[in-house]
């Protein structure tokens, strides 16, 4: 038996590829939407490509799954357990087996075992893997999935808070209480294979590393510590990181069917006469450094550094207009057209470089960043509006008493209730996320000021701090 381990650092998501030596067929579990590296992968080892696994209907990344039955004609298996409005719609197309708890599946000489484990979504179902061709009896490991991750377990609020399913929080978590007992129940040699490492929001407290085993995480993971179901309820609901907005329309792009990319060409570059035309009719993301775009870009363009593409454009890029790039060449732009890709922004329309637009005198607009000393007294006495982008976990951390919360990602829900004849400071904790803020509200036709080092460095100054499960702000600072 083969196991290759894939890993996307910028969206922390897992896929394996399991390959039959004896039979030269491969299966490929939970793929993302690019699948070049499998193809590549397979091609080394002089495997086909004849199988792809999904543990469920993904909220985070589009899946490659459709891409590699469309591609290499690879056969599909997916779950069929759950409610029928979240069922794979595009089927019928390919090659597939619908599955359910008990079903077995081969690749060559290797069976994969299928264990219904609802909560996470109600469709969730994980994989026992058996080398039967390496003469095994017994399962080796399984995937999980966004079942049980290294070190926590999925969170089952995601249907509620990003899909706006209502009232499925708490049943699902009480389904993920009743498929840990199942977990409980296997081998403790099992190893662990999940589909998501530290920095995912499909759950919190996600393990860095990439593996663990059964009887590691019945010890040690907190989520399965829990004998009382209730208890394990409140502390699943509790304490989660923000539901990306974007993942309910994953959602339903992966149950319907992503769009076949097939072999695509350069991202178009586009003239320097083009950016009014991007600025007023489409979104246009610069993804130059924040330091760099601050003392010149082109107004009415979003800020997002390449590093930070992955986190922050499916909270931020409306997904119904076509994208603009920025950049500093062509390779940047493709790389970041790709990562729009995998989270469904397929609207790429080009790319304008950063340096002709400099030459051509396109970039004019530039706003001010501060340290915490010359903006505490400006706080202090209220003469500036301050707005704290930062999560809801590390506002009730603590933060600066005069401070409003208004976590980033819902920022462009609620940038109507700003005054727009007041200076208004953005904080975060470093000074990265704010500055993403700054270009955001700039580009509103705002007065902002970026707070350089954020609340990290106006702690380190000893300035004033209030720590609070409460915030305290106005009325619409949850927004």
């Amino acid at each position: 038996m083969f196991l290759k381990y894939f890993y996307d650092q910028k969206l922390a998501h897992a896929s394996y590829m399991v390959g039959c030596q004896r039979a030269k067929a491969a299966l490929i579990v939970d793929p993302g939407r690019d699948i070049a590296p499998y193809l590549e992968a397979a091609a080394s080892e002089g495997f086909e490509i004849t199988a792809v696994a999904e543990t469920h209907i993904h909220a985070d990344y589009v899946s490659g799954a459709r891409e590699l039955a469309d591609r290499v004609g690879a056969k599909l298996h997916v779950s069929d357990e759950g409610p029928t409005e979240w069922k794979s719609l595009y089927l019928d197309q390919y090659d597939h087996q619908k599955l359910h708890d008990g079903d077995q599946f081969m690749v060559g000489g290797i069976k994969l075992e299928v264990m219904h484990t609802p909560g996470h979504t109600p469709e969730s179902i994980s994989f026992l893997l058996t080398d039967q061709g390496g003469g095994a009896e017994h399962p080796m490991g399984i995937f999980t999935g966004d079942f049980v991750f290294v070190g926590s377990i999925g969170r089952p609020d995601l249907l509620e808070e990003a899909a706006g399913i209502d009232n499925t929080a708490e049943p699902g978590a009480r389904d993920l209480y009743q498929s840990i007992q199942r977990f409980r129940q296997l081998p403790d040699h099992l190893q662990v294979w999940p589909a998501h490492g530290a920095g995912s929001a499909c759950g919190k407290g996600l393990g860095a590393i990439p593996s663990s085993t059964v009887g590691y995480e019945k010890r040690v993971n907190p989520a399965l510590q829990y004998t009382n179901e209730t208890d394990f309820v409140n502390y699943i609901l509790t304490d989660q990181p923000e539901a990306p907005k974007y993942f309910g329309l994953m959602k339903q792009i992966n149950k319907e069917g992503p769009a076949i990319l097939g072999k695509q060409g350069n991202t178009p570059t586009l003239p320097v006469t083009e950016i009014d035309d991007a600025v007023a009719n489409g979104t246009v993301i610069d993804l130059t450094g924040s330091a760099q775009f601050g003392k010149q870009h082109v107004g009415g363009t979003l800020n997002i550094p390449s590093k930070m593409l992955a986190a922050w454009a499916g909270w931020l890029v409306d997904y119904s207009r076509p994208v603009y790039l920025i950049s500093d060449g062509l390779d940047d732009a493709q790389e970041a057209t790709r990562v729009l890709q995998k989270i469904g922004i397929d609207r790429v329309a080009g790319f304008i470089d950063r340096s002709a637009l400099i030459s051509a005198g396109r970039a004019t607009q530039s706003y001010p960043n501060a340290s915490p000393q010359e903006l505490a007294k400006d706080i202090e006495n209220q003469q500036a509006l301050l707005i704290d982008v930062r999560n809801i976990t590390e506002w009730n951390q603590g933060h600066i008493p005069q401070a409003q919360h208004r976590f980033l990602g819902k920022l462009p829900d609620t940038m109507n209730q700003l005054p727009n004849d007041q200076r208004i400071l953005i904080q975060c904790q470093s000074g990265a996320r704010s500055a993403i803020a700054a270009s955001l509200l700039q580009a509103a036709g705002l007065l902002v000021t970026n707070m350089t080092g954020g609340y990290s460095a106006w702690t380190r100054q000893g300035l004033p701090v209030v720590t609070s499960s409460e915030p305290v702000c106005s009325t619409a600072c949850n927004l």
